[in-house]
């Protein structure tokens, strides 16, 4: 009998880049999605995972939101409240990498905010880029369909060789017994980049989470050290260097 809301996904992240340069690659990862209301009984429960202290893996409320550590579920519940996404939040879950030994990145994190009846009513895109800043993208989403399709502006430097003026395609599925997270960035030419996360389901246990870790040995220190790896490699393919004009700790736009 499964004991959590909570799962695990194993799977793979892919990037592929059409211009100026074409560029791939792909890694294999896996990501935890987190019912909010029961992460403290998660690290009751599973011995080398915690809640806001160290651990093997760990979660820290400090890494997303906010980032001052304060409640996430207060920090969601405001945002949508400020986006006016009228419905009265029943669960909040959030796709996230954790901490390794007390370190993690995670270039993007997901909120899905569900209804009492367990119906989708908004998603919260929580970008971040190497410079310790986060945008987070707010939309409301449509109850009816499984598959979840949102658009706008990008507003956030992430990457040093991407230009701001571009805009954003996302489209995902409603988690389920696969995670299927793609998306789009594109200029008025054209496809720039697609990336896309893709993962199994894996019942939260003891066991499954000790043995995703053992088959992703310091994952969080693997993703930092493939970013520059592969911002490295552009370099060498000669695609041109974008400056960061913008400097932003924590903010957020409401694309409804």
């Amino acid at each position: 009998m499964n004991l959590f809301n909570s799962c695990i996904y194993s799977g793979f992240i892919t990037h592929r880049r059409f211009k100026p340069k074409r560029h791939f690659f792909t890694y294999k990862t896996f990501s935890l999605l987190i019912d909010l209301n029961e992460i403290e009984n998660l690290a009751k429960k599973i011995n080398f995972f915690s809640y806001n202290r160290f651990n093997i893996l760990s979660f820290y409320d400090a890494d997303h939101g906010s980032r001052d550590g304060s409640s996430l579920v207060n920090w969601v519940k405001n945002t949508i409240s400020e986006a006016k996404i009228d419905f009265r939040i029943g669960t909040i879950k959030l796709l996230c990498y954790p901490r390794f030994f007390g370190y993690v990145f995670n270039p993007l994190s997901i909120f899905y905010c569900y209804d009492e009846n367990l119906k989708l009513k908004a998603i919260l895109y929580e970008v971040k880029n190497t410079y310790n800043e986060q945008h987070t993208y707010v939309f409301s989403a449509s109850p009816s369909s499984n598959l979840i399709l949102h658009k706008c502006n990008k507003k956030f430097y992430v990457s040093p060789f991407m230009e701001m003026e571009t805009f954003y395609n996302f489209r995902l599925l409603n988690p389920g017994k696969i995670l299927n997270v793609f998306i789009k960035q594109a200029d008025a030419e054209g496809t720039l980049l697609t990336a896309c996360q893709v993962g199994k389901k894996i019942e939260m246990s003891s066991k499954n989470l000790f043995f995703q870790f053992l088959t992703h040995p310091l994952m969080s220190f693997k993703v930092i050290l493939a970013i520059h790896f592969e911002a490295f490699r552009l370099w060498i393919k000669g695609v041109k260097h974008v400056k960061r004009k913008i400097k932003m700790k924590n903010n957020l736009s409401i694309e409804n």
